[in-house]
């Protein structure tokens, strides 16, 4: 496989990138200008799939340099990735997302490699590496994969040995101190046998942002995958495909940009009281350091945040991740006769977590977080697929098992909340009743610095399913799918005292405004005991939840080919995504529970065309989604710390919008792209709660993360200056519209409308070396991709600065 080396048309190239792929892609369809994908779970020409498809080959993810989940914005301008404050990638596409901040939530978009599903989005925040190919499919799936999704999915399809030998390397250096080292080795080890080695290192040793009050900075990358594959043939129509995958991930945690101050803890107009005890110098940081660029951002000092204070018990070491994974895989296809196979799919992820993140937004310890985590996903895939006359035909079932524990640990001495609990406490003390312990002032006011929370998720799921494509005429065919799903999934946790920094407040200050408000006298809690309160049996205690649901998936689509160059289609079809349980700073019981399965039923007409004898491609497609119980991460109005956070179910909502892209090949060489999604979408008369802890209808509102509108335009050339030499480029601009983070309409909130502009200028040899210039975000746009609230400061977490380099490759 060819390096390509277009180097910076990297992350931001945003818009389908078919040409590049034809001429890249070896198979014969290809050659003629197709796209040859797997959506349907076979081989088949992308132009012949009912169904919105974006793919890009390998090749072009290399020019696009594609390594992280979150450059895919770059072939597929209708996802977007943005990131929770404890760092949980966030996916959206068309509109249709999950806001939740745990690693233990599945996203409404799935990712799968080869097939295999990684359920869970911090699973792919190691290193992209050695790909064939990238799909994406548009609108719920469920009816052929392995769990049901509402959005879409995403497959990568790793690069696979072959039977020749072949290798290659690649080295990046640019600005900030990065240096990147890729390659791959691949090719016969026997009769049969074939083996693939491949890798890839990401390091940047300095980082992008710089704190306001100290200089230090934060951003360094040290990231590290490794992948090994085996195809094994050992008789006539049997193959095995098996492949470990390894990564670790050490790179800096992502800090935030404070802005302001959340509704409840505004100094001036906070409804809380806790606006009287913001960290005494915040207002004057915020209001003096508003960001107007990428690289501006400020966190707790390292001497602050590592000390001990009485049982509150600081949080040293640096501000990063450290995350391992490993994957492993085994598939068996297996021919049953000419016109049947059986195919077997096991795989097992083991997923660990121990990041430390400040998202203060400040140089004042609002809130850190130690998160640890770890996922263990077992899966069984067992399918049959086969022919018969014109049906092409699969039938078969899915078994998956997971085991999670998401946990952190929180300091937050200098929260506006902590501050109002300790002032509330002091008269307490005296009180026979509330301070039987004898608690001090000076313990009070050490108090509630740190605490932890925890969850253990058990979750099994198994389906059964089928799907045939029916060729009714030369110009005519229908589909259908259908998927029976039963999940099981089991909750218990809390949130809990840890070193006993947490008892003086809760025995003290708590129970009595629980008291006050709920009419009970809790008994108090002991050391490391959970602190989350039930007023229905008025204790603390653990949150415990059984979720045991059931649904029905389908997919019904007619295509129409009125010609070899043109395919007509139509399809509704209905997707669900799992209930699910949080893990939240949970203060009451109602904050852990569940939300139960969404429902999006989409109903969706295309056009795919090739015209001008192949050198233009046009795709267009029409989509209503009618959405059921949209899961959503929303606000909590609590008693005593006025806005947390839960999870909740919309009952009513839609999203409508159309979508388009245009390839055109002028002359050899040269690649015009442009895509273009509008999207509109609505909540239904849903009653919830505002960032004040306010109740609120939010009729009208916008869903999370979804702009109106996304645009890219792309220009490619690959152009010979000699019989061996070619001259390589590109050039890029995306534009996306302004969206918001949270139902409110509030300016603070909000994501702004920016574009970004990205080149490249290249040269490749037919001998094998290449070299090449980039940059990224040429003209240094400051923009963000998500705003979060840690119940005292709002915080922007934005994308980076302009970055640039130089790449050279060599093929063997």
């Amino acid at each position: 496989m060819r390096i390509f080396l277009l180097a910076g048309t990297a992350a931001a190239l945003v818009g389908p990138m078919p040409a590049f792929a034809a001429e890249a892609d070896a198979d014969p369809a290809a050659e003629t200008g197709d796209i040859i994908v797997t959506a349907q779970r076979r081989a088949e020409s992308i132009n012949d799939v009912g169904m919105a498809i974006q793919a890009v080959d390998g090749d072009t993810l290399e020019a696009l340099r594609v390594t992280d989940v979150r450059d895919l914005t770059a072939v597929a301008p209708s996802f977007t990735v943005s990131q929770s404050y404890q760092g949980v990638p966030t996916y959206t596409l068309r509109g249709i997302g999950f806001n939740t901040i745990n690693l233990s939530s599945t996203s409404t978009v799935g990712t799968y490699v080869d097939e295999v599903a990684y359920a869970y989005p911090i699973m792919n925040t190691g290193p992209v590496m050695d790909l064939e190919r990238v799909e994406v499919l548009k609108g719920p799936q469920g009816t052929l994969y392995g769990r049901n999704t509402t959005a879409g999915l995403i497959n990568f399809i790793t690069a696979k040995p072959t039977d020749t030998f072949e290798g290659g390397i690649s080295a990046d250096i640019g600005n900030y101190q990065t240096w990147n080292l890729a390659g791959h080795v691949s090719g016969p080890l026997g009769e049969g046998i074939a083996a693939r080695i491949a890798f890839r290192s990401e390091n940047s040793d300095k980082g992008w942002q710089v704190s306001n009050s100290r200089g230090e900075r934060q951003g360094k990358v040290d990231k590290l995958g490794i992948r090994g594959s085996l195809a094994i043939d050992p008789a006539a129509g049997t193959h095995f495909d098996l492949s470990v995958t390894w990564w670790q991930n050490k790179s800096d945690t992502v800090v935030g940009q404070g802005i302001g101050f959340t509704p409840a803890t505004d100094p001036v107009t906070g409804t809380s009281n806790s606006r009287f005890f913001n960290a005494r110098g915040l207002a004057t940081y915020l209001a003096n350091n508003f960001p107007t660029k990428a690289s501006q951002a400020d966190w707790a000092p390292y001497a602050q945040r590592a000390a001990d204070i009485g049982t509150g018990l600081g949080l040293d070491g640096p501000l990063a991740e450290d995350n391992r994974f490993l994957g492993l895989k085994l598939r068996w296809d297996q021919d049953l006769g000419d016109t049947m196979k059986l195919v077997s799919l096991t795989s097992y992820n083991d997923f660990r977590r121990n990041a430390l993140s400040d998202w203060s937004g400040a140089p004042f310890e609002v809130l850190l977080q130690n998160t640890v985590g770890r996922i263990k996903s077992f899966a069984q895939d067992v399918h049959i697929e086969g022919e018969s006359g014109p049906v092409t035909w699969l039938v078969g079932g899915y078994y998956a098992n997971d085991r999670i524990i998401d946990s952190n640990r929180t300091m937050l001495g200098q929260n506006a909340n902590v501050g109002l609990i300790r002032a509330a406490g002091a008269p307490l003390l005296a009180s026979p009743i509330f301070n039987s312990n004898g608690y001090t002032l000076a313990e009070l006011s050490q108090a509630f610095r740190t605490y932890e929370d925890f969850g253990h998720i058990r979750t099994k799921t198994w389906s059964i399913f089928a799907n045939a494509d029916w060729e009714l005429s030369d110009q005519f065919k229908i589909s259908g799918g259908l998927r029976y799903t039963e999940d099981k999934q089991r909750y218990n946790g809390c949130s809990r005292d840890f070193n006993g920094n947490m008892l003086p407040n809760v025995n003290v200050v708590n129970r009595a405004l629980y008291l006050q408000t709920y009419g009970v006298l809790a008994p108090q809690i002991t050391r490391g005991q959970c602190n989350t309160f039930d007023p229905v049996t008025g204790t603390f205690g653990e949150v415990r939840s059984t979720l045991d649901e059931n649904n029905v998936a389908w997919r019904v689509a007619l295509d129409w080919s009125p010609n070899t160059d043109t395919l007509v289609y139509a399809s509704v079809s209905r997707g669900y995504k799992s209930g699910t349980t949080p893990i939240n700073a949970a203060n009451l019981a109602r904050q852990n529970a569940p939300v139960t399965q969404e429902k999006l039923t989409a109903y969706e007409v295309g056009l795919k065309a090739t015209l001008a004898d192949r050198a233009v491609q046009a795709n267009l497609s029409a989509f209503y989604y009618d959405y059921a119980d949209k899961q959503i991460s929303t606000y909590f109005a609590d008693p005593i710390y006025t806005a947390l956070s839960r999870l909740d179910n919309v009952p009513k909502s839609k999203a409508y919008g159309v979508e388009g892209e245009l390839t055109v090949r002028p002359a050899t060489g040269v690649t015009l792209s442009a895509n273009g999604l509008w999207l509109k979408t609505r909540i239904d008369n849903y009653n919830g709660t505002n960032a004040a802890g306010q109740p609120q209808n939010f009729d009208g509102a916008e869903f999370i993360y979804s702009p109106e509108f996304q645009g890219s335009l792309t220009l490619a050339y690959d152009t010979p200056v000699s019989d061996s030499l070619s001259l390589t480029g590109a050039v890029a601009a995306r534009y996306q519209s302004k969206s918001n983070t949270i139902f409110e309409d509030l300016d603070l909130y909000k994501v702004k409308a920016y574009g970004t502009v990205n080149a490249s200028l290249g040269l490749k040899s037919e001998s094998g070396w290449s070299v090449s210039l980039w940059a990224k975000n040429l003209f240094n746009s400051y923009y963000w991709s998500a705003v979060a609230s840690n119940a005292n400061v709002v915080v922007r977490f934005p994308n980076a600065p302009r970055t640039y380099g130089l790449t050279l490759g060599f093929d063997f």
